[in-house]
């Protein structure tokens, strides 16, 4: 806040405050000033010790020898120190929009229906919608600012670690806590906390609601994930050595394959006396790969994004067309 200095009319200097915020938005960040500094606190705070994690982790790299040697002959042990860092942290990056779901959603309209002050700002001269529009335009602002820094800087330290990084992007928490998937994600459970609060009106249980059912639909949605884009798949012959390729990619499933195309089960004769007998009997000659490349994570990501923030803005829309409708 910043003051400006007049003279009195009795020789003295007096200072006014002067608001650099007005109206509405002074009132919302006025209101919301706690979650607003937990925000901050926790961007600044997670910013720095990713990029402390990231410098430790270059530091022992290259005091193994790593680039000048290749990433074969680095000790196994660092290398899962390494992913075990990585995700780790990325798994608290991932479980962010859920609290940000709980704690700045869910409270945002049910504390005013209970203390009050939904009903005493409603009685202003500023309309019901107008007062929702900026505060559930503060929260999801401060939910994609919060999420969207913090997922840069984890996909800083996560390209920093170049062959070292985990090859199964797919199922490991670079997926949701980088690029828009993140800030997506949490303009979703935020968007769903807010409409829980409005409906159940009581802050505790709108709490546990959003908790509830934002964390079945992030499991669904991990479960859809692959669905998103179509895997590649790589055939070799039967008997030959696998592909290095597959070492470096995302494998979801493998198969037996017939010079025709046709495919069978990895198990397929797995438990007949005689399994290449058996496999030669049905004309098997291929075996088959379907795998994700490292390629498609940016594609999948933002089609994972579009569907969150359809969501979303459904939400949001419904909420806004029922105020308008009736009263909180």
């Amino acid at each position: 806040m910043s003051t400006l200095t007049r003279g009195a009319t009795d020789g003295r200097t007096e200072t006014t405050p002067v608001r650099r915020l007005r109206g509405l938005a002074w009132l919302v960040v006025r209101q919301h000033r706690t979650a607003l500094i937990a925000c901050a606190v926790a961007v600044v705070l997670g910013a720095a010790w990713i990029a402390y994690r990231r410098g430790a982790m270059l530091d022992t790299l290259h005091g193994a020898g790593w680039p000048a040697k290749p990433p074969a002959e680095v000790d196994g042990n660092l290398l899962n120190a390494v992913v075990n860092d990585l995700n780790s942290v990325g798994s608290s990056l991932a479980f962010l929009p859920m609290l940000l779901g709980v704690f700045l959603g869910a409270p945002l309209i049910s504390a005013d229906l209970e203390n009050g002050t939904a009903r005493l700002v409603t009685t202003q001269s500023v309309s019901r919608t107008r007062w929702l529009v900026w505060k559930v335009g503060f929260a999801l602002v401060l939910a994609a600012v919060t999420t969207g820094v913090l997922g840069l800087f984890y996909a800083w330290w996560w390209r920093s670690a170049g062959p070292f990084a985990p090859n199964d992007w797919l199922n490991s928490p670079v997926f949701e806590a980088t690029g828009p998937t993140g800030v997506a994600t949490a303009l979703f459970t935020t968007s769903l906390g807010i409409v829980a609060g409005a409906l159940l009106r009581r802050t505790v249980v709108s709490m546990a609601g959003t908790f509830l059912v934002s964390g079945v639909a992030l499991v669904a949605a991990e479960m859809f994930r692959p669905l998103l884009d179509s895997p590649r798949r790589l055939a070799y012959p039967v008997g030959a050595e696998r592909p290095a390729l597959l070492d470096h990619v995302v494998v979801v499933d493998e198969w037996y394959g017939t010079a025709s195309g046709k495919l069978y089960g990895w198990g397929t004769c797995a438990h007949d006396s005689s399994p290449e007998g058996c496999r030669s009997a049905l004309g098997i000659v291929d075996r088959v790969a379907d795998h994700y490349v490292k390629d498609q994570m940016t594609g999948m990501q933002w089609t994972a994004a579009a569907a969150f923030t359809v969501l979303a803005a459904a939400l949001v829309g419904a909420l806004l067309w029922r105020a308008r409708r009736r009263a909180l």
